[in-house]
């Protein structure tokens, strides 16, 4: 049985926070790409955006759709690792103590 301090030193313990770390990182900077791109392409290029691509749709309207979808999808990712990967080894850690 461990004590919490040594808990927090172990190296499964530092592991665990450096995945989580990892993959919250690689996933905000894959949101602020997309938002930011987005409002960026809204800004700077409008005449793209105002491309119909049918009778009264424009481009910018799927690409804003797109936007919302992905973001849903890139929560997803992240709630589905937290479910399969972390939280078992959250427990492991917790039933170590």
């Amino acid at each position: 049985m461990m004590k919490p301090h040594e808990l927090l030193e172990s190296a499964d313990f530092k592991g665990l926070v450096k995945k989580r770390w990892a993959i919250s990182i690689v996933l905000t900077i894959c949101l602020f790409v997309l938002y930011y791109g987005y409002i960026l392409l809204v800004a700077l290029n409008k005449p793209f955006l105002a491309t119909k691509i049918g009778e009264a749709t424009t481009l910018g309207i799927p690409l804003g759709v797109a936007v919302i979808v992905i973001s849903w999808v890139l929560t997803a990712i992240y709630v589905f690792w937290g479910n399969t990967t972390y939280d078992s080894e959250v427990k492991k850690l917790k039933d170590r103590l």
